[in-house]
């Protein structure tokens, strides 16, 4: 099996499992997971926070975004350019006024209420989606390849995070040259460094 379709099958796999936890119980991990990720070092010393909206039955990202705004953090979130085919990114005060379904009706910043951050340099700490995750700091996301392209992009390198349930940790995640991995993966039940 090719790369693609190793990562799509391993894909498929983890969204249908995820899908079975049920929302009383989601809700629950959700909290302990936000718990853990606020207890990092690297998320209480930070002053710029990159985040996105969740969508589906992903890990609730919104709340994270929700306690970083609380804490006093410039919370950023990222929006598809549909032109560029990259990630813009915007600096956002309230999520119940500033993001509103957009590609793929994941929730993305409204561009005439946000302020569109060029400076890449000031994030600190920046919390990515993902489908699947390996120990290693490996990450597997939807496909299009949006995140990895950003951190091409940065001129430093801010504290990379992902978060999510532990039945989407795996032993291995197929990776390419251009796959970026984080320094820490966060489920409900462990706190793991990975590089």
């Amino acid at each position: 099996m090719n790369m693609p379709a190793m990562k799509q099958s391993l894909r498929q796999s983890i969204i249908a499992i995820r899908s079975g936890i049920t929302l009383p119980e989601r809700q629950h991990l959700n909290t302990l997971i936000v718990s853990r990720i606020t207890e990092l070092e690297a998320y209480r010393t930070a002053v710029t926070v990159l985040g996105y909206m969740n969508f589906g039955d992903e890990f609730a990202a919104e709340i994270f975004l929700q306690q970083a705004l609380l804490d006093g953090k410039q919370v950023l979130l990222p929006k598809v350019n549909r032109d560029t085919k990259q990630l813009d990114v915007y600096r956002v005060t309230d999520l119940a006024q500033n993001v509103a379904p957009g590609s793929w009706d994941i929730r993305e910043p409204l561009i005439e209420r946000c302020e569109m951050v060029k400076d890449l340099s000031t994030i600190d700490f920046i919390l990515l989606p993902g489908v699947a995750f390996g120990m290693d700091g490996a990450r597997l996301g939807y496909g299009g390849g949006y995140y990895d392209k950003l951190l091409a992009r940065m001129p430093h390198q801010p504290t990379l995070v992902a978060a999510g349930f532990a039945l989407q940790v795996v032993a291995d995640i197929p990776q390419e040259a251009t796959d970026r991995k984080v320094e820490w993966l966060i489920t409900e039940l462990n706190t793991m460094r990975c590089v």
